[in-house]
């Protein structure tokens, strides 16, 4: 079974955590929510969520992708050196890594974008450039294990592309 850690903070965007959760179960991906802390955690609209695991640099081993959704939490990902090792780690065994929104910023802080075609929040078009990614714009844009996406509008074609790289990531 495919495993896939969702990662979580306060002030994520709310339908960016939600609508990735319910469509990795649809394929029946075994989904962890990973957090710095276990405790409860509050959306930018106003959703409460929880945590199933504690994030840690080493759990890289247990997951087939990561999925980083946007809104105000990436700011605190990415302050997270726990997050920010695990995230390294799954870039550098090959795993999928996918982030949506503000989520990227994450990808500048692990250092794993230079020289990558990124795309995000356009809001974050001058950090991703700054860090060396090619900045595309498109809603949704795959340079090999890394999958990016603008915003919520573009979670269907984002999310249906990060479903096959996992199963194609045999």
């Amino acid at each position: 079974m495919k495993k896939v850690a969702l990662l979580l903070e306060d002030f994520v965007e709310d339908v960016e955590f939600i609508y990735p959760f319910y469509r990795f179960k649809e394929e029946h991906f075994h989904v962890d929510v990973l957090a710095p802390k276990i405790r409860e955690f509050h959306g930018k609209k106003g959703m409460t969520f929880y945590p199933n695991k504690q994030i840690d640099a080493d759990l890289y081993k247990e997951y087939d992708a990561v999925f980083i959704p946007g809104g105000y939490a990436p700011d605190r990902f990415r302050r997270d050196r726990e997050t920010i090792d695990f995230i390294k780690n799954m870039y550098k065994e090959g795993k999928i890594i996918a982030a949506i929104c503000h989520g990227p910023w994450v990808l500048v802080s692990a250092k794993i974008i230079k020289g990558k075609k990124i795309t995000g929040f356009f809001s974050i078009k001058d950090d991703l450039i700054n860090a060396g990614a090619i900045y595309t714009g498109h809603p949704v844009e795959r340079d090999g294990n890394i999958i990016t996406g603008t915003d919520p509008k573009a979670m269907p074609d984002m999310v249906k592309l990060v479903i096959k790289a996992i199963k194609e990531n045999e």
